[in-house]
């Protein structure tokens, strides 16, 4: 007759199986007369330090991507108050704990930036309304600033968010769900993201701080803390190892390349660094920086670094693959036949490094520059690189053009240009309206041309230029500055300017560079606040001739001689028609000059009027607060498997502890629960002896270890059937040593921390309403009898 796997209801299991597999059930012993105090999980200060320290040293590359150094204060207490919190809210639970720290972030942030606040640390409803300006703020700053942006109160407020947010995220992998492996995702974003921003190459120090911080948190939480001499010394190697490139090669390379240069050599690819946004870094700077010295120029004239001829409604004109071009240094063309003047310059580079090489005009060749990194795109008109380069200086021979008036009306048609360049695809039909009325009745070409840039930038002019652009009221960007804002600097006047152009048929792209720079005598000096953007306009025959719309009044702005022809022209046909125009008969009490008929000066615009950004460039801004919100939702969630798998061994641990009638089923659940996490699952017809020799067989359990599985085989059996529960502390250490004796056997996978099965199964369970293994049955049928 077989034996049934469940045993009966009534009838504990027949004591005639073989002591070697699983010895008789010892009567637990009699009730102590002072009971020892349930065992208290201990406090992970070192794993928390520990991932507080790795959180800073990671942090290191945002010292090249934030002016000064105040910012550290700030990380510092963000970091701080996350690790305090979690050690002082640690034997709550992970939910507790991680609740404390977002608290903690939330009253240092408080403390730090909030206005209202109540007894002076405690958000009131004004905190968060100054919160969502200063995340406005900074995301307005980041978008229109590049690296080292200034270390405003919004940027300081950005980086204590993300530093508390992080550190919350590390603690949780490191010491909530004992994998500070996983730790290193999040360790790695704040390295990468400082590098991916900076202009400039990282210095060595930040790549060892970064490999020190996830070593030490290694060492200090994750498996090598058994073997702390041996992962001392490897983290100790790879320190040193990182330190020796850094020796080696004064700088990291972390800026980023073209798309598809990954050779050493020069490469064509698109920047991921908008071109307006370096010049508008540039134009913000409180004090310039002087950037070149050029020593032969004739007059002034614009020294052009890229050209765009792509232009995406809603996001702006892009900088695009350049063609496959001539090698520099050496020879670009023969002595170009557009009219102009020959110059022999020198330009000497004091601080300027990126992928482009800024030249005059129509080039004919270039030498001083080392072989194999330049290639120059003829059509473009780009010198550029495949990675950013900051060379001493360069020697440029070129033609400045200077064709006549009526040359350029001579010159019309599209004849040699692309179509490519009279693309204006998604383009609002309301900029070609307004072209063509500035235009009027104005001939094809030339005359367009210089009709759109005297409405920008002419006298009379409605525009204003200023740096400071406000957000739009919602409308298309490009229309809203053309009839609404009306203010703004360089960018958006190029920008609007080559558009209209191409709506009226003449062929249009933007030019990103400088303006002439100031005189010293024997050379001109160009600084960081003649950064500046221009419309260039082709005429067959001829080429692309500049023309600026950008409405300047300190001087910088250059007319080239067929734009001061045409000025000329226009100011004396409106001298004639003021001449011929009658004398208005004045009216008695009437001041002399004046008119009712007359225009009144308009007033300037309101400050609380609203001013559009860049057209077609500046885009709607994400809210950010809720963004950071959502991020911190997605890390918590991540690790919200792991943190139930804690809660409930914290929670069956401290039951063993206290004995009584849950101690028992508590202690085994525990012990199956870590079986299950390390994939060794008790089939639901096990009973209890089965299971227990199934966990000696799958963790390869030593003689401690199978010695106190026998002690809780018993208590549970002694529970279950006779009754008999253990007195507090009696099961406590029994358990932990058969769970240390499953973890020394099998170990936990970075999934198994993550998502462990145990907890897994038990939700899916829930969710499909199936009943728990043949155990919980036997359990349940035991003590239904009682």
């Amino acid at each position: 007759m077989t034996r049934s796997a469940t045993p009966p209801r009534s009838r504990r299991e027949s004591p005639r199986r073989s002591a070697a597999e699983v010895p008789e059930p010892r009567t637990p012993p009699a009730p102590a007369p002072q009971p020892p105090e349930p065992a208290r999980a201990p406090v992970p200060w070192v794993a928390s330090l520990a991932s507080g320290a790795a959180v800073l040293l990671a942090g290191a590359p945002v010292a090249s991507v934030v002016q000064g150094e105040a910012w550290i204060i700030h990380a510092v207490a963000a970091v701080a108050a996350v690790v305090a919190a979690g050690l002082l809210a640690h034997r709550a639970g992970p939910v507790v704990a991680a609740l404390a720290q977002a608290v903690s972030v939330l009253l240092v942030l408080t403390v730090s930036f909030g206005e209202g606040t109540l007894l002076g640390f405690l958000p009131g409803p004004a905190t968060f309304g100054r919160f969502g300006e200063l995340f406005a703020g900074a995301g307005l700053q980041i978008d229109t600033s590049t690296a080292p942006v200034a270390a405003t109160p919004e940027i300081h407020f950005l980086i204590t968010v993300a530093f508390g947010l992080l550190a919350l995220g590390v603690h949780l992998a490191a010491v909530v769900s004992a994998a500070p492996a996983a730790a290193g995702v999040p360790l790695l974003a704040v390295f990468a993201v400082p590098a991916a921003l900076a202009d400039l190459l990282l210095p060595w120090w930040t790549v060892v701080g970064a490999a020190a911080g996830f070593g030490l948190l290694l060492v200090a939480a994750g498996g090598l803390r058994g073997r702390l001499a041996g992962g001392t010394a490897l983290v100790a190697g790879a320190v040193v190892l990182a330190l020796g490139v850094g020796v080696a090669t004064p700088f990291i390379g972390t800026a980023g390349r073209f798309a598809g240069g990954g050779s050493s050599g020069p490469a064509a690819g698109s920047i991921g660094l908008t071109p307006f946004t370096a010049l508008r870094g540039q134009l913000d700077q409180a004090t310039p920086v002087d950037l070149f010295e050029v020593s032969g120029l004739t007059r002034p004239a614009y020294l052009r670094a890229l050209t765009l001829q792509q232009y995406v409604p809603d996001s702006g004109w892009q900088a695009t693959r350049p063609a496959p071009g001539i090698p520099l240094p050496g020879p670009v063309q023969q002595q170009p036949t557009v009219p102009g003047d020959f110059i022999d310059v020198e330009i000497t580079n004091l601080a300027f490094r990126d992928y482009w090489l800024p030249l005059y005009g129509e080039v004919i060749d270039v030498t001083g520059l080392p072989g194999d990194q330049w290639l120059y795109d003829t059509g473009s008109g780009t010198g550029y690189s495949g990675n950013p380069r900051e060379e001493d200086g360069w020697h440029q021979r070129a033609v400045l053009p200077a064709p006549t008036m009526q040359q350029l009306r001579a010159s019309q048609g599209i004849e040699g240009i692309g179509l490519e360049y009279l693309d204006t695809t998604g383009v609002d039909p309301r900029v070609g309206e307004i072209a063509a009325e500035v235009v009027g009745d104005a001939g094809p070409g030339f005359d367009r041309a210089f009709a759109i840039q005297n409405w920008f930038a002419g006298p009379g002019t409605q525009f204003t230029y200023n740096l400071q652009t406000a957000p739009g009221g919602g409308d298309d960007a490009l229309v809203e500055f053309l009839t609404v804002g009306r203010t703004g600097y360089c960018e958006q006047f190029a920008s609007a300017m080559a558009v209209m152009l191409r709506t009226v048929g003449v062929p249009a792209r933007v030019a990103v560079g400088f303006t002439g720079g100031r005189d010293e005598g024997d050379h001109r000096t160009i600084t960081t606040a003649d950064a500046h953007a221009w419309v260039e306009a082709y005429f067959p025959r001829i080429g692309w001739m500049a023309f600026d719309p950008t409405p300047l009044s300190d001087g910088r702005a250059i007319d080239p001689p067929y734009v001061q022809e045409a000025q000329a022209e226009l100011g004396g046909a409106e001298d004639a028609l003021a001449e011929e125009a009658p004398a208005p008969e004045e009216l008695p009490g009437e001041a002399p000059g004046s008119s009712p008929d007359s225009p009144q000066p308009q007033s300037p615009p309101s400050q609380a009027a609203p001013q559009t950004p860049a057209p077609g460039f500046d885009v709607a801004l994400v809210p950010i607060g809720a963004t950071l919100a959502a991020v911190l939702a997605v890390v918590l969630a991540a690790f919200v498997p792991a943190m139930l798998r804690s809660r409930d061994r914290r929670r069956r641990l401290s039951a063993v502890a206290a004995g009584g009638p849950e101690a028992a089923a508590a202690g085994w659940d525990e012990l199956l629960a870590e079986s299950t996490d390390r994939g060794a699952e008790s089939p639901p017809s096990d009973t209890v002896r089965s299971a227990a020799r199934r966990l000696v067989r799958e963790h390869h359990l030593e003689a401690d270890a199978q010695q106190a599985l026998r002690t809780v085989v018993g208590a549970v059996e002694a529970s279950w059937y006779g009754g008999a529960h253990p007195d507090p502390g009696r099961l406590d250490d029994s358990v932990r040593t058969v769970a240390a004796g499953i973890a020394a056997g099998s170990a936990l996978s970075l999934r198994g921390r993550l998502l462990p099965r145990s907890v897994v199964q038990r939700l899916r369970a829930r969710a499909q309403g199936r009943g728990g293994s043949s155990q919980d049955r036997e359990r349940a049928e035991v003590v239904s009898q009682r």
